[in-house]
């Protein structure tokens, strides 16, 4: 099983993904680690990424979960995955690009044993949560991009729905039982 924990930046991926690795003794890929130096420093400028900047670092992160696939090992990810395109290209790589255009990927939209786990609250949560927060690169500023950008996984995307309202602990225990109900 691979969890790639998805949602705009401030509302708790890293910190679900460090509880989650913890608790179920899995390895955790966090997506920011693999963001080429100058995409970190456009960022920490206050300037949105766009696509082309995105294309590289999803193409490197699909690279990790197909390892994670063919080692049959779990693991988990952290990584926005704000648009469709983006969950595709990390599912299927540069394939998912001669799809996009048409509706032929409609049909790729999942694999087996690999779940997004979309975190989801509300900008004004999400913000305050982002001004408190020291030491991250990404500036709250960008905020309203990400929400511009962003498009919740569809029923067929193999996700599952986390508020972040609730606690570290029962969005957790949510988890497991969704892992419980798949074995």
């Amino acid at each position: 099983m691979i969890y790639v924990i998805m949602g705009v930046s401030g509302c708790g991926k890293t910190t679900l993904g460090a509880f989650l690795s913890h608790k179920l003794g899995w390895p955790l890929h966090e997506g920011d680690d693999f963001h080429p130096r100058e995409n970190v420093e456009k960022m920490a400028r206050g300037e949105p990424l766009t696509d082309q900047d995105r294309l590289p670092w999803l193409l490197k992160l699909h690279d990790v979960i197909q390892r994670e696939r063919s080692s049959g090992g779990d693991a988990i990810m952290v990584c926005s995955a704000l648009r469709r395109l983006y969950r595709q290209l990390l599912l299927f790589g540069s394939e998912a690009l001669t799809y996009s255009s048409d509706t032929a990927g409609l049909h790729m939209c999942s694999l087996p044993g690999v779940w997004f786990l979309f975190l989801y609250g509300t900008y004004d949560l999400i913000h305050a949560r982002m001004v408190a927060r020291r030491g991250h690169f990404m500036q709250p500023q960008l905020l309203r991009s990400q929400f511009d950008v962003l498009e919740p996984p569809a029923e067929e995307e193999n996700a599952l729905l986390l508020d972040i309202r609730r606690s570290t602990d029962d969005i957790c225990r949510e988890i497991q039982e969704h892992l419980r109900q798949l074995s």
